[in-house]
């Protein structure tokens, strides 16, 4: 890369970082909109303030509707007007508030858990969220989420070894009514809900199915919103075994009628709402949608679902509230261990079957994450050494033969490209060497390189865990805060991704020095890890700690490699191939074969074009 083509792209990044800079919001627009967020961060807390103060659940957050005559003639009329109060239930994992209106869960605390900020962690909560059964009765189209049930207590606590149950009530008569039975062990992150409508056949048309309509706008809990949003969608899994979800980078919506659903998740970066259902889903439909002006809601999530009918005239469901912890959820059973994103294709299986064991292997030592990931760097590099080794040697031999390709360069010149590569192949295989045999090596572990780009930040044990300086491993860790967000860069820069990127910058260098690489891509190799500082400077710092690890280990296998591999003895070799008679060489390789038969047509091709 020459020096006019250095300058055109620092002059390119110039203007970007400029038109950046010169175009964002002026001072008042940002004092006007931090006056706006202060305002709704007062009412919440406000709120959160008077919910501590009623503990029992006889917090009122609604007025008394009017009293409309003509409503309360309608079915369910009755139970259109009233007031919010809300049931508590818990146990040693949920704190879990129940909503009189509508019936539904208000909002779920996850006790053992913190945000970011060490405040309690709430999944959702809030006007935003909505649970109702959907159907038509008489000429009234009712949504249950609008109407007032009546619980059975105000108040449960689970005990560890026990289980209870609240009912809410919607009454249509004395015998006419739904009721919402929840149930909840003494431990665990499963709620149970098991929908019962009694004497309502000649009420309810199609009593057989219920559409329900499921929304929940789920509050931040990570330092980094945007990443928490790019992990976070709807995913749905159905009865064929099938898991899927909605687009994880922008708005998105899907209608499924084909398959019948099992369960349907709004998940989180590190923690999700599931709902399951027992009878399967008949038909759903499903959308993602982001506020890019929200700073406290990371996505709202709907999912509006037809729930089939039990034998025995129930639809029973239940709830999974929790961590997105692989093992947590493979314990909760119906596949929910596959909320966890391990990657596409080889990517997957490789983090599954191979990564993953070793990891959870490992953490029964209960040391510290980072002294995990370094042992873990340190058998990946004993299994792949083989590799390196092969890569190293090809690496050398194309730089003992380096003087030679030059020699043939400067005879044949660099105005017939494909007589040069015909001459370079024809060195290649006197001298017995694989042109491509360094570059093999490395390919095979790429999907193992990128396995872990998908395995890091997914891992939910790196949440919270700090080493050396990386006060949360599953986040990034900034060394410099420039207080505004710049071009490519973000408002910080990562540490851990500062040394990852130097180490890669010195294993480049090195790597040229081994390969003998000159001209154009002798430099680009200094490009990419350029790429990877603006690329991974917003990602886990346990992720960059793992890819400077690995860069480590590298310069050391290669340094040890280095006494293992002569070059006066490589140069002996490739002589001695050199002599050897053509018969008694190894068998021309088809890709070899086919690179020669494609440059002698090329060679052709060229050579009647100039007699043209």
């Amino acid at each position: 890369m020459d020096k006019n083509t250095f300058t055109g792209l620092f002059l390119i990044m110039a203007i970007i970082a400029g038109s950046i800079y010169f175009l964002k919001p002026s001072e008042a627009d940002l004092k006007k909109e931090r006056e706006v967020q202060h305002q709704d961060s007062l009412k919440k807390a406000g709120l959160a303030k008077a919910d501590k103060a009623n503990a029992t659940a006889n917090f009122d957050t609604s007025k008394t509707a009017k009293v409309d005559s003509n409503l309360l003639k309608l079915p369910f009329g009755a139970a259109s007007v009233g007031k919010q109060e809300f049931v508590t239930i818990q146990n040693e994992e949920l704190i879990v508030k129940l909503s009189t209106q509508g019936g539904k869960v208000a909002s779920v605390e996850l006790k053992n858990y913190k945000t970011f900020d060490k405040k309690p962690l709430i999944l959702f909560d809030g006007d935003k969220n909505q649970f109702g059964l959907k159907f038509a009765a008489g000429v009234a189209n009712i949504n249950t989420n609008n109407y007032f049930f009546t619980p059975s207590v105000k108040e449960l606590n689970v005990a560890k070894a026990d289980s209870g149950s609240v009912t809410l009530r919607l009454s249509y008569s004395p015998t006419q009514y739904i009721d919402y039975v929840y149930t909840l062990k003494g431990e665990g992150f499963k709620l149970g809900l098991t929908i019962k409508p009694v004497g309502l056949d000649a009420v309810i048309a199609n009593s057989g199915a219920l559409n329900l309509n499921w929304a929940a706008s789920l509050h931040k809990q990570e330092k980094d919103m945007k990443m928490e949003r790019q992990y976070s969608t709807v995913y749905y899994y159905n009865t064929d075994n099938d898991v899927d979800y909605l687009s994880e980078t922008k708005d998105d919506q899907k209608s499924i009628g084909d398959k019948k659903m099992a369960w349907v998740a709004f998940k989180q970066h590190f923690f999700s709402n599931v709902l399951i259902a027992k009878n399967s889903i008949a038909k759903t439909d499903l959308s993602v949608a982001t506020d890019v002006n929200d700073t406290t809601d990371v996505k709202q999530m709907k999912a509006d679902l037809s729930l089939t009918r039990g034998t025995d005239g129930t639809f029973p469901l239940e709830f999974y509230f929790g961590p997105n912890r692989f093992n947590t959820l493979k314990d909760q059973g119906h596949d929910l261990d596959k909320l966890v994103n391990l990657g596409w294709g080889p990517l997957k299986y490789i983090n599954r079957f191979a990564v993953l064991p070793v990891f959870n292997f490992l953490n029964k030592f209960n040391w510290n994450y980072g002294l995990i990931i370094l042992v873990l760097t340190v058998l990946l590099k004993l299994v792949l050494s083989p590799l390196t080794y092969k890569s190293y040697l090809s690496m050398a031999k194309m730089r003992v033969l380096k003087p030679e390709m030059d020699e043939i360069k400067a005879k044949v010149g660099e105005d017939n490209p494909t007589l040069l590569q015909q001459e370079y192949l024809k060195l290649y295989k006197k001298a017995g060497v694989n042109p491509l045999g360094g570059c093999l090596p490395l390919v095979i572990q790429m999907p193992i390189v990128i396995a872990f780009f998908r395995f890091f930040p997914s891992l939910f044990e790196l949440r919270g865990e700090s080493f050396l300086w990386m006060h949360d491993l599953s986040t990034y860790d900034s060394v410099i805060k420039f207080g505004t967000s710049l071009p490519l860069i973000g408002d910080h820069i990562s540490a851990m991704c500062l040394l990852m990127t130097i180490s890669t910058l010195i294993y480049t260098y090195f790597n040229n020095q081994i390969s003998g690489a000159t001209g154009q891509m002798k430099y680009i190799g200094y490009i990419t890890p350029i790429v990877f500082l603006f690329t991974l400077n917003s990602y886990p710092s346990g992720l960059n700690y793992y890819y400077f690890l690995a860069n480590m280990f590298t310069f050391l296998q290669q340094y040890l490699i280095k006494f293992m591999v002569d070059d006066k003895k490589i140069h002996a070799q490739i002589q001695e191939n050199k002599k050897k008679p053509e018969d008694a060489k190894k068998k021309k390789s088809g890709f070899s074969a086919k690179m020669e038969e494609m440059m002698r047509q090329q060679q052709q091709v060229q050579a009647k074009n100039k007699k043209s």
